[in-house]
């Protein structure tokens, strides 16, 4: 199973799994990143830190060994585009 730091821009993701520190995972269900999110990315720096995703309705940035902690099952696009 991928985790998010290996997506690239315009994937989009379902979150399977946060895995790493308490402090760390408390702090991504905070903002939203929540076992069963759809996210998708949309920008990643030029020298890959941060990643720039799309998480409900709203743009989040996460360091790159953050997003190595979310795992997640990549959507097809078809499925992403017929959720509202």
């Amino acid at each position: 199973m991928p985790s998010l730091d290996q997506l690239r821009v315009g994937q989009r993701a379902r979150i399977q799994s946060l895995s790493g520190i308490d402090t760390l995972l408390q702090r991504l269900m905070e903002m939203g990143l929540l076992e069963g999110e759809e996210i998708e990315v949309l920008a990643i720096a030029p020298l890959g830190d941060p990643v720039e995703i799309r998480v409900r309705d709203y743009r989040l940035s996460l360091r790159r060994r953050e997003a190595a902690s979310i795992a997640v099952s990549l959507l097809e696009q078809a499925d992403s585009e017929a959720q509202p």
